[in-house]
């Protein structure tokens, strides 16, 4: 007999935000579970960070509730919420040192100075700053502001810990090192993190679970990998990653596959598929780059969607080479292959005649 799910650490129970005739919010309700790392994530505008503001106190819902550990928070100011918010900015006090950037919390609400000492340098020794303690903000890295907000807002243990695009001024490299990192103090702390985003690789990298915004309400929640792999409909599966859409008319069906013409592709394709659209009816199905195979001689075996082109573009990235094969009635179909064997020639070149081919399973089919 499976444990019941234990009761959520954050429960937002219909929210919605309105700013004059704008809604920002929409009707939203979400669970996020005691010791998550959580990603709301989004374009601008979809609404991602008005919700953050919410959980803060820093606004108050239109309509709807805000529970956390079980108590409603909703019209509770934000100095009284077990919450912290790390800002994009990093909101850094340039007068001070690490040290007492750290401390300041603490100090203002009254705790001993040994408790401060104490839990100020075990923050810092998790963060990997105490060598630099006594610096200021402006003889540090962007990487090292970064961990100092960090720190700053864990040192009071918040029960939620609310991060507003945290790396979003970090340079490329140093961005991707210091996921792992943030993701591991996260781990080690157990403390729960909801981090927006608009930057779809940090939230896959990041979060146990991601939630899609757009237009002020949820698209879709899950895994990374549900989210990315079975998208719940057109607006997640091309915002989340790059995937090629392609219409199609049902012409057939059995055995839990469809069968459907796509005349952008000049093509019959099949896709697994739960659901039973009726003959004739126009879907819209999506396959990821990666997920296809390019070749100049005809794929081998069967169970595999093929269909005929000819690369236009072609972009070279060192690990991976992209292409943009089109097809004869004109569509474009882009295709990601991974470099896998040292070399300085690519096996298919400009103007080539190829070859597209790719699993019926991964032909995701897309009703909305």
């Amino acid at each position: 007999m499976n444990d019941p799910q234990p009761p959520p650490l954050v429960r937002i129970d219909g929210v919605t935000k309105r700013f004059g005739e704008v809604t920002a919010v929409d009707d939203v309700s979400l669970d996020i579970q005691k010791g998550e790392l959580f990603a709301i994530l989004g374009a601008s505008g979809c609404g991602k960070t008005t919700l953050l503001r919410m959980l803060a106190g820093f606004e108050q819902p239109t309509s709807g509730r805000i529970l956390i550990d079980g108590a409603d928070m909703t019209d509770v100011p934000p100095y009284e919420r077990p919450v912290n918010l790390m800002f994009q900015s990093y909101a850094l006090f340039p007068h001070m040192t690490v040290e007492q950037n750290v401390a300041y919390g603490l100090k203002k609400e009254g705790v001993p100075a040994p408790q401060i000492r104490e839990r100020v340098a075990e923050m810092l020794a998790m963060v990997k700053l105490g060598p630099l303690a006594g610096r200021k903000p402006e003889k540090l890295s962007g990487g090292e502001k970064q961990r100092v907000a960090l720190a700053r807002s864990l040192v009071k243990r918040p029960k939620l810990l609310l991060l507003d695009e945290p790396l979003a001024a970090l340079d490329k490299k140093l961005r991707e090192h210091t996921q792992f990192e943030l993701a591991n103090i996260q781990y080690q702390l157990g403390t729960t993190f909801v981090v927006v985003t608009h930057d779809q690789d940090e939230a896959m990298t990041l979060a146990s679970r991601i939630a899609v915004m757009h237009e002020g309400k949820i698209a879709q929640v899950g895994t990374p990998g549900e989210v990315y792999e079975y998208p719940a409909n057109r607006y997640v599966a091309g915002f989340v990653g790059n995937i090629n859409l392609i219409e199609g008319r049902v012409t057939g069906r059995a055995n839990g596959r469809l069968t459907l013409h796509c005349d952008a592709l000049d093509a019959d394709l099949e896709a697994a598929c739960e659901e039973v659209p009726a003959a004739g009816e126009t879907v819209t199905v999506a396959v990821r780059p990666e997920k296809i195979t390019i070749s100049r001689e005809a794929p081998a075996g069967a169970d595999r969607n093929v269909v005929k082109g000819v690369v236009r573009d072609l972009g070279y990235f060192g690990d991976q080479s992209l292409y943009r094969v089109r097809a004869r009635s004109g569509a474009v179909v882009q295709v990601s292959a991974q470099n896998l064997r040292r070399s300085a020639k690519l096996i298919v070149e400009w103007d080539d005649e190829v070859f597209l081919s790719w699993e019926v399973g991964s032909t995701i089919l897309l009703r909305t």
